[in-house]
């Protein structure tokens, strides 16, 4: 009798405590045709805006918890775009991307901090064969279901990154003092996920 007031006890109190489990996170795809991955570089006196037109990416996340998230994308170096097609072949070159020998840089996430009402996103970025790490401010702009089912996110990201840590150098000097350029490159990153569709259905 004794032992099963104690079975009982034990049920009861197993049953009565708050769950420690958390929900696994959930994989999404980036739908590049709602997302942009920006980026702007002081040009003498103004910033000059650009993009890449081909990249694709994985995000894990569990929705309600966004400290679980992390991010694994592929940018294809030759989709640069700077509405200038002169502009666009000089980038391309081994002046700066060098896309003919670097086809491809990547960003692989590897911790994810509160950061106020935001998070901050560290990983190693590859480009021009360099691995640095950076670190990306970003904000979860949500989750909810998406019209044919499964889960959509969407997130908004900001950095700063020094384009000579990669070895990307060229320059040109002003006879009036200073450079063309600025080293410095603001990143913006808008993204729209969601739960991959099932092998062989076309995305829309």
């Amino acid at each position: 009798m004794k032992r099963s007031w104690i079975s009982v006890a034990l049920l009861v109190g197993l049953l009565s405590a708050p769950a420690l489990a958390t929900a696994a996170p959930e994989k999404l795809v980036i739908d590049t045709g709602h997302s942009e991955v920006g980026f702007a570089v002081r040009h003498f006196v103004s910033k000059v805006p650009g993009r890449f037109n081909d990249f694709s990416g994985e995000i894990m996340v569990d929705p309600k918890d966004p400290s679980t998230l992390s991010v694994n994308a592929t940018i294809k170096t030759a989709s640069i775009d700077t509405n200038s097609e002169n502009r666009d072949g000089h980038l391309k070159s081994p002046d700066f991307f060098n896309v003919e020998k670097f086809p491809e840089m990547t960003f692989k996430s590897k911790k994810v901090t509160k950061s106020g009402e935001r998070w901050s996103v560290t990983g190693d970025l590859t480009m021009l064969g360099v691995t640095k790490e950076v670190t990306l401010d970003t904000e979860v702009l949500g989750f909810q279901a998406g019209p044919k089912g499964g889960t959509m996110g969407g997130f908004e990201a900001r950095g700063k990154l020094n384009r000579k840590d990669f070895g990307m150098n060229w320059n040109k000097a002003l006879d009036s003092g200073g450079f063309v350029l600025g080293d410095d490159v603001e990143v913006v990153i808008r993204i729209e996920s969601k739960t991959p569709p099932p092998a062989g259905t076309a995305q829309r």
